[in-house]
């Protein structure tokens, strides 16, 4: 169900996210651990805002057997973040993990009204994990 390309030194264990993508979808999706230079350049190339972020998604158009999306997401955000926030490497690669699946689902939490936030603090709830990207940015 994931199509995982790792382009880090960083052992992943994908159990815990492949248990999130089968309980939300059934469709495959791409997901790619990069670092802030490669992610700076997909940034500028696809949303033209010239700098790294923490995790992009790219949903793809329905199509039969078609994946659902990609994910990328940088791996040097995830070992700074999850310094500063005090949690595993792990916690915080699932967290940004979800925060880009749901918007590949289509949840949108900057024109929602609060649905994206409430999807992702059930996932976070059920998984055990920290405080949510969501929460964390607003705070």
């Amino acid at each position: 169900m994931i199509d995982f390309d790792n382009r880090t030194p960083y052992n992943l264990d994908l159990t815990r996210i492949e248990s999130i993508v089968r309980n939300l979808t059934d469709k495959e999706i791409e997901l790619i651990l990069t670092n802030n230079e490669e992610i700076h350049a997909i940034n500028k190339e696809f949303r033209r805002i010239d700098a790294p972020t923490d995790v992009l998604s790219f949903p793809y158009e329905e199509m039969p057997s078609s994946p659902l999306g990609s994910i990328v997401i940088s791996y040097d955000y995830v070992e700074s973040a999850s310094k500063k926030f005090n949690h595993s490497p792990d916690d915080e690669f699932a967290l940004l993990f979800i925060h880009g699946l749901l918007h590949i689902l289509g949840f949108d939490h900057e024109s929602d009204n609060g649905e994206m936030r409430q999807k992702e603090n059930e996932i976070i709830k059920e998984y055990g994990l920290p405080e949510s990207l969501i929460v964390r940015t607003e705070g």
